[in-house]
């Protein structure tokens, strides 16, 4: 039996009374020299839990040890014992990254020699060496995460708190910060690292889940899986449209889930249930994802309400979107290339690329909010250089960052887009109250927008980017950080309104999701480097050694093997 790290008993936390606990009930001891996953929905209690653990709040009921000492009696042997990266960094943006790192080792007081050599070792560990003098705002955001993960570092922990480290980050970096975890747990310090990506958590030596405040399940992700194994089939020999398939099929009463793979559907069916008939099945190996879903009782279903109420596109043979030559620089820096394609009406097209490839630039200029350098952009035949009015109300923008108004009210926010989209009087009023329906908003109007949870900042992102029914709708890595359950709910949406003609343009970090995708282009230093369908790009990359490529085995290998040439 490894040595306990963490011992939890009867932890109960109450952040007011009008509100359920936070966390309730919990019991769980957590061995030493592992990696271990936090997982569960938004609003589960996961940050709250590694507070706790870090000696940064206080349990209303139970205990919390790490190494023997208690979190309130010895809470600052607790700071000393742990390091905690949390979920917004506390980077100063307008230092160096060798200030911050100065910065932190003043306050963790590591001084001298100690101080040079463990900044030395951890811009080396990171790879930040030749970038400790670029602004921290000027990194990109693997880099920041990895600047991060050096302060964290600062003094040696034993205990190692990450609290989704790797949101917003490419595949790429996404595995350089594992390899680095994976260096750390060799160097015997023990690691929890929350995630809202299931396949992070596969690769957890054990993993707690949390809902709704309470612990479903403690101890091997493999476990966990086996559940469900026996239960999750692909579908495949589609003939027609699979996004119909799968709402189809998400109404039968024997599916617990289904997400769209490629060209084919996954499918999760309940325990001892009778298979689907006018479908060709074939049984595939359960992910944790599969399990993950199981315990929390089955996904949210297929319908759309937001599709439901969206009025049909008329569909033509004209492209929704066309680049043409597309290029900006700015200053000496050249942050998209040469960039031209087209987008098809009714098509979901991705636009991939690690941290800094320029696909939140040519977002921005195929929405008219930046101007490009040369080149040209049209949205629905309109030029958004001649007709920017006439072509953004036809569109619809969900920026990266969480980009409403943070201090004021859900409500205001609403009404302020409203507003912006041209919206007046009854027709003003009908769309707001829409968006409160569609997406559960009633009970947080009153609420700034920045004290919501991710999930609904998202939604709420979401609402007010579809105000006024665009035709074609740009949404720039709307997932990101947001858990299974509701980046299901997402893709319900997504997949009803281009059902209804819609055409959708959409950034991600998360493979999976890209597999939602008609087609995809592959951007790496502001050019297109592979446009194709998420199957046709997994085909290019199979190999004897990997027969079944994941579509983030392609984004990686096609990145590896174009580096050489871009020199």
């Amino acid at each position: 039996m490894a040595e306990a790290l963490v011992e939890i008993q009867d932890l109960t936390k109450v952040f007011s009374k009008q509100q359920p606990a936070a966390l309730k009930d919990i019991n769980v001891s957590i061995s030493k020299g592992k990696i271990i996953g936090l997982v569960g929905p938004d609003g589960a209690g996961k940050t709250t839990l590694i507070r706790l653990m870090a000696g940064l709040l206080k349990p209303t009921v139970g205990t919390i040890s790490v190494e023997g000492y208690d979190t309130i009696k010895d809470a600052e042997f607790i700071h000393y014992l742990t390091g905690y990266m949390p979920q917004k960094f506390g980077l100063y943006e307008d230092l160096t990254v060798q200030q911050n790192l100065d910065l932190y080792a003043h306050l963790r007081n590591v001084v001298g020699e100690e101080k040079k050599e463990a900044c030395e070792r951890l811009l080396r560990f990171t790879g930040l060496t030749d970038f400790k003098g670029f602004l921290a705002k000027n990194l990109s955001g693997g880099m920041k995460q990895k600047l991060g993960l050096a302060c964290a570092l600062i003094k040696k922990p034993a205990f190692l708190l990450l609290d989704e480290p790797s949101v917003g980050v490419d595949p790429i970096s996404r595995r350089e910060l594992w390899k680095m975890v994976n260096v750390l747990v060799e160097e015997g310090i023990s690691v929890l690292w929350s995630t809202a990506y299931l396949d992070e958590a596969e690769k957890c030596n054990s993993v707690l889940l949390l809902n709704e405040g309470k612990l479903l399940y403690s101890g091997d992700p493999k476990k966990l899986t086996e559940r469900v194994a026996g239960r999750v089939f692909a579908v495949t020999h589609i003939e027609g449209d699979r996004r119909k398939l799968l709402f189809e099929l998400l109404k039968n009463k024997n599916v617990m889930d289904g997400v769209i793979q490629g060209r084919d559907l996954r499918i999760l069916l309940k325990p001892n249930a009778e298979k689907p008939t006018n479908v060709h099945l074939e049984s595939i190996s359960p992910r944790f994802e599969d399990a993950f879903i199981d315990i929390l009782g089955g996904g949210p279903g297929g319908e759309s309400k937001l599709a439901e109420k969206a009025p049909l596109v008329k569909n033509d043979d004209k492209p929704a979107i066309v680049a043409e030559n597309l290029t900006k620089k700015f200053g000496n820096y050249t942050a998209v290339d040469n960039i031209s394609l087209t987008v098809k009406k009714g098509e979901i097209f991705g636009l991939l690329g690690p941290n800094g490839a320029g696909k939140t630039t040519t977002f921005k200029m195929l929405c008219g909010l930046l101007h490009p350098t040369s080149g040209k952009a049209f949205v629905n035949g309109l030029d958004l250089e001649k007709a920017p009015g006439q072509a953004r109300a036809r569109l619809g923008y969900m920026a990266q960052k969480f980009s409403l108004y943070g201090n004021l009210s859900v409500k205001q926010n609403l009404e302020f887009f409203a507003g912006i989209y041209n919206l007046k009087n009854q027709a003003k009023k009908d769309a707001i109250e829409e968006m409160i329906d569609v997406f559960n908003l009633q009970p947080y109007l009153s609420l700034s927008a920045e004290t919501l949870p991710l999930g609904f900042k998202q939604r709420l992102s979401l609402a007010c980017a579809n105000m006024h029914h665009p035709e074609v709708l740009f949404l720039d890595e709307p997932t990101s950080g947001v858990d299974p359950i509701t980046r299901r709910e997402f893709w319900n949406h997504i997949n009803g309104l281009v059902g209804k003609g819609v055409t959708i343009m959409i950034t991600t970090h998360f493979m999976e999701e890209a597999e939602y995708c008609d087609r995809i282009a592959l951007i790496y230093q502001g050019k297109i480097i592979n446009m194709n369908t998420p199957n046709a790009l997994k085909d290019q990359v199979k190999s004897t050694q990997n027969p079944n490529p994941t579509l983030e085995d392609a984004f990686i290998q096609m990145i590896e093997e174009y580096k050489p040439d871009a020199h």
